[in-house]
Order: C-alpha cells, then structure tokens, then sequence
C-alpha cells in the first residue's frame, strides 16, 4: 500500500483531472492534497468532491513547505508525490509499488513520462524533439513532474529544503542506479503552449539546479553527458530541431543566470498556457 502527496496552488482548472486518475488506484492507502496559498476554490473542489483525500489548507504558497506538512500525513510507503496538474495511468501506484518490493536497490522510482505537444506550437514541439532524446533526460526520473521514494529512500534526507526545485534536490541524493521509471507506469503531462511558457518553466528548472548548486545540496551529482548526442544531431537530419533547442536553451541559462542575482525576490513562474 502506498501514500500519494499531490500538493497544489491555484489549481482549480486541473486537480479534478489529477485526483480522477487517482481514484480507484489499486494499491492507494492514503491520499494527501496540500493546498497551500490558494486564492482560487481549489481546496473547496478538494473538501467537496473527493471526500476521502485529506485535504490541507496551508495558508503559505510553498510547495516545499506544503511537501513537508503533508508527508505529517502519511501512513504507508512508499510515498507518490505528484504534480497537481498531471495524470497517471490506469494501475500505476500497484505497478510502481510492485517493482520497488522487487528490487530492493531501488530507492527512487517514477511512472514514465508521456508529454503530449499537441496544442503546442511549432518552436515549442522541435525543443521537446531534441530534450526528449538526450541521455540525460532518459536516465529516469527526470521530467516526470512526479516521483516516488521508498521508506528506506527517505531517510536521504530530514526535510525538503526551502528550494525551488524539489525533484532535482531528490533526484541528486541517489546514485543512477538508485532510481529509474518504471515501465508500464505512465504520467500525463500537457507541455506549454507557447515559447514564452516554455521559456518560463525551464529557466524556473534551471535556477533550481544553480540554487542546488551553490548551496551544496547535492550528495549525487549527476553527469550530464549533452555535447557528443547534440553533435550527433547537428550532423543529421535532426539539424533544425537541434539548433532551434540550443538557441531555447542558451536563452534559458542567460535568463536563469539573469534571475539568480536576485534569487532572494524571485517569484514563481507557472505555465497558464496548459492550464
């Protein structure tokens, strides 16, 4: 049996889709929602609709904070934690669960990540070509927008840190062959719409892993192999979507670098565009 931490802010157009595609999910134990700084009905769509989650409304707007009040909650593992404006398939809590009791030297673990860029523009689908594809990104337990840590996992670590990104801080407490997707466990995740939201979420990823890096809080570092795959590419027929990604990425790391400066007054940008 497991526990499933969803936390949430302002995200009444979505939570309905999430929380559907956790019901009936064999193998839930305990469903926690953290609702923290919502100024929309989010937490009344909760309370409301689906009685048997545990619904917390905290006052702050902070995942990480949200994250730690609700893991007070949990009575099961291993523990889901999973973006509110994503959806998993049919059976996947069991299908993760089980593979974990299989291999006891996995510790991290996510569903595999399906990201529709069908609403998505042009620009935006030939920068998820190429990012799809390097070597990185498949390694597991990236761009999932969830993950899944096993009891023995968690104690990695006390409390998730006042951080931005709180799946890089997991993932990088791990060895590689600590953590990994599961197959036959899926998670759906609608990219931006536009250029300017991609742009948004990925110098947001971007600033998390500068933050991670400046504060030491990575006991795992990860290797990220780009320049022989890219190089591969720029000599193929992948050629457009290759350039068109690393002129999106350039951009992305002079923002991000642009933004660390005042790291202390950031605000958190949020795609709407997909909402």
């Amino acid at each position: 049996m497991a526990s499933v931490i969803v936390p949430a802010h302002n995200e009444a157009s979505v939570i309905r889709r999430c929380l559907d595609s956790l019901n009936g999910q064999a193998g839930l134990d305990t469903l926690i929602v953290a609702c923290n700084g919502c100024t929309d009905n989010t937490a009344e769509i909760v309370r409301k609709e689906y009685p048997n989650a545990i619904c917390l409304d905290i006052v702050t707007p902070s995942k990480v904070n949200a994250l730690n009040e609700a893991e007070k909650w949990v009575t099961t593992w291993p523990v889901f934690y999973i973006d509110a404006d994503t959806r998993l398939s049919a059976n996947a809590i069991q299908t993760i669960t089980q593979a974990l009791e299989n291999n006891p030297n996995l510790l991290l673990a996510a569903p595999e990540p399906v990201i529709d860029t069908s609403q998505s523009s042009w620009l935006v689908r030939q920068y998820y070509r190429t990012w799809l594809q390097l070597p990185y990104i498949r390694d597991g337990v990236v761009a999932t927008c969830s993950y899944v840590i096993t009891q023995a996992g968690r104690q990695r670590f006390t409390e998730f840190p006042a951080i931005i990104n709180d799946d890089g801080f997991v993932r990088c407490q791990f060895e590689r062959q600590e953590r990994g997707n599961i197959s036959g466990a899926e998670i759906f995740i609608t990219a931006p719409q536009d250029l300017y939201s991609l742009i948004k979420i990925k110098t947001r990823a971007r600033l998390g892993n500068m933050q991670l890096a400046a504060a030491k809080l990575c006991t795992k570092a990860d290797k990220k192999p780009y320049s022989s795959i890219l190089l591969n590419q720029l000599m193929s027929r992948e050629i457009v979507p290759t350039l068109i990604y690393l002129s999106i990425a350039s951009f992305i790391r002079w923002r991000a670098t642009r933004q660390y400066r005042n790291l202390r007054t950031y605000t958190w940008e949020k795609d709407q565009s997909s909402r």
